[in-house]
């Protein structure tokens, strides 16, 4: 059964795992979960990233015979939902970890956050509601 306690994972390829890592731990201050590296044969280089305890995490994924470069849209989001204005500090320390600060394609974010493109072109929205 699904439900409020039902772990998530979010699976995503990136070209280079260490600007990942540079970003979502160093930038958004997420911990390493996980870390597979070695270029074993037949298996993925990976890093979990998510909150210490959290009932989700980020997998980013890299194979080394056969790299899938990421596609992400505009419309690729992951939002975190702060209930409040996004500390400029963290906006700075982002960008200061690979980011690029973006106009989000929903004007609704642009209204209630901060969107800012991952070493991989994959979007963050530091939205300043809460959620529920």
């Amino acid at each position: 059964m699904i439900d409020s306690l039902t772990h998530i994972r979010v699976a995503r390829p990136s070209l280079d795992l260490d600007a990942a890592e540079r970003f979502y731990v160093d930038g958004l201050g997420l911990d390493v979960l996980w870390r597979t590296s070695g270029h074993v044969p037949g298996e993925h280089d990976l890093i979990m990233v998510g909150p210490a305890g959290g009932g989700w995490h980020f997998e980013l994924t890299r194979d080394p015979q056969n790299p899938l470069a990421p596609t992400p849209t505009v419309d690729d989001l992951f939002v975190v939902y702060l209930g409040e204005a996004p500390d400029d500090a963290l906006v700075r320390r982002l960008i200061d970890h690979g980011g690029r600060r973006v106009s989000s394609h929903n004007p609704y974010w642009d209204d209630y956050g901060v969107t800012i493109a991952d070493p991989d072109g994959y979007r963050l929205v530091l939205c300043s509601r809460t959620w529920g």
